[in-house]
């Protein structure tokens, strides 16, 4: 099922990036709720639904994830590694927006689960331009259905390929039925 309705999370910790990465998901249409978090360590509480985010009706779970690496306290790495852990959270494409082109940055991220890679431009139009494609192709996406708080919807699976794989829940959640 296309997305009906989305929740952004953005994880960065430069104020001037976290402003102009919101201003460029809005003008490319993104009407929907976007949560900042400035590090790894929030990220993961926003994930976890834990602290001042514990409040599923305003800080829904996060439907696509936009990160970079570079931050204080846990970087992205960290945070791909969290969701990497936990094969129910797998699901939520994560994006790496990063001002870093290292070659082994952009390695180490898809070996930990990155959904794509991208060097964050300089320039406010061309990050403008960058995330309007980012947001339409995720739009046009088939997404596994979860509800506000990250539990995935279970299917049936029985006689399919699908079955094969475990329909987990994150940690302290069950399954719905």
């Amino acid at each position: 099922m296309k997305l009906q309705s989305a929740t952004i999370l953005v994880v960065e910790d430069d104020p001037n990036d976290q402003f102009f990465i919101k201003e460029a998901l809005r003008e490319a249409g993104a009407d929907c709720p976007i949560h900042v978090v400035g590090d790894g360590v929030e990220a993961i509480a926003y994930l976890c639904g834990e602290g001042e985010y514990s409040d599923r009706q305003k800080f829904a779970y996060p439907t696509f994830i936009l990160m970079d690496l570079k931050m204080p306290r846990m970087d992205g790495f960290g945070v791909l590694e969290f969701i990497k852990k936990n094969p129910a959270w797998k699901i939520i494409p994560a994006v790496v927006l990063s001002a870093s082109g290292d070659l082994d940055d952009i390695k180490k991220s898809y070996m930990l689960g990155a959904s794509s890679y991208h060097v964050k431009p300089q320039n406010m139009d061309k990050l403008r331009r960058q995330l309007k494609v980012l947001y339409d192709y995720w739009l046009t996406c088939e997404v596994p259905q979860v509800d506000i708080s990250g539990k995935q919807t279970q299917t049936e699976s029985k006689g399919k390929l699908g079955e094969r794989f475990s329909q987990e829940s994150p940690p302290g959640t069950s399954p719905h039925r």
